[in-house]
């Protein structure tokens, strides 16, 4: 069997799986996940596009999206550094960093810090209490040891011409401070999970028309107290094309414009549709736009671009800003080097 057979025969077999991860996902199951930081887009380049990144994202950048797109780098070593201004005062710090090894494929690593900000740890009152608490629970002051984190290897292979495939493996935490048990004794609230993505992408042989998939955040069933909770299990499909590879004449890449559209299923909401768009002026300079369906209270997005080569590196900054319905705005940087 040839590469480009077994190639095919790989991205048949995962179409295949989709009734199945429908199946155990469950439709119905909304808003029922835990440690769901796991789902807030980090890169500033993909927000502004919409979210829309499983088909367009390359290289370290792709690692939290598909991370099929590490086998496609456009440098040897490629570096990703984000921060992400999230809603009530909550901030995450992000990284991943990509090696082309060639023949050999890629491999990353990645980490993820979420800051939860101020927090103020309560407690019920016993009958002693209740006069001097109106309120009907104490303040005991800022809860301690609150927050969130991720880090995680990553492998990624071209299996052909048009056929890539990655994973990653990665450790997900989260720390809710303390609980004060009867008795006087101190319960503290961590967990932490191993996680696994897997993605494919496929180049269809039409100009620079591809799809990709994408699985994220598959693992077992978390158990707090006594309630089995899921992580936030999301099937991912999507596919991006330069529209300008219809309109150039001969190498002229002055002008890119990438169109990308996204199809979800997660296992805590109803299915959604993201799509987004990316001009690309002589590779230097880039605008971004970009709309999420069915989302609470995420909308739409902008973002721009600027790419500049110092000293032979690659050097490109991106910013992004996304509107909420109740909340105000997000904003993302995102600082890439390649070399």
């Amino acid at each position: 069997m040839n590469t480009c057979l077994r190639a095919r025969f790989i991205l048949i077999a995962l179409l295949l799986t989709v009734p199945a991860l429908q199946a155990r996902v469950g439709l119905n199951k909304i808003a029922q996940s835990t440690m769901n930081f796991l789902q807030v887009g980090l890169s500033a380049r993909a927000s502004g596009m919409g979210e829309t990144f499983c088909g367009a994202g390359r290289g370290a950048e792709s690692i939290f999206y598909n991370p099929a797109g590490l086998a496609e780098s456009a440098s040897r070593f490629d570096v990703r550094l984000y921060t992400v201004q999230w809603i009530a005062d909550i901030n995450y710090m992000a990284g991943a960093v990509s090696y082309d090894m060639g023949r050999y494929g890629a491999v990353g690593v990645s980490f993820l810090s979420v800051d939860y900000g101020d927090i103020h740890a309560t407690s019920l009152l016993d009958d002693s209490e209740r006069a001097l608490y109106p309120g009907g629970y104490k303040d005991n002051g800022l809860a301690g040891n609150v927050g969130a984190y991720a880090f995680g290897i990553s492998y990624g292979r071209a299996i052909s011409t048009q056929f890539l495939i990655a994973g990653n493996a990665r450790i997900a935490g989260q720390n809710l401070g303390t609980t004060a048990m009867a008795g006087g004794s101190v319960k503290e609230n961590n967990a932490s999970k191993l996680v696994f993505d897997a993605g494919v992408k496929y180049y269809a042989g039409l100009k620079s028309f591809r799809f990709g998939m994408a699985i994220r955040n598959f693992t077992s069933n978390l158990k707090r107290e006594e309630i089995n909770e899921q992580l936030p299990l999301t099937f991912v499909m999507g596919a991006a094309v330069d529209l300008y590879d219809f309109l150039r004449d001969g190498d002229n890449e002055d002008h890119q414009l990438t169109l990308a559209v996204d199809f979800l299923h997660p296992n805590n909401y109803s299915e959604r549709v993201n799509v987004g768009a990316e001009y690309l002026f002589m590779k230097r300079f880039a605008l971004r736009g970009g709309y999420q369906s069915n989302q609470d209270i995420a909308s739409w997005s902008a973002g721009v671009g600027l790419n500049a080569v110092m000293g032979g590196s690659a050097i490109a900054f991106d910013y992004s800003y996304s509107s909420f319905k109740v909340f105000d705005g997000v904003n993302r940087f995102a600082l890439g080097i390649g070399f």
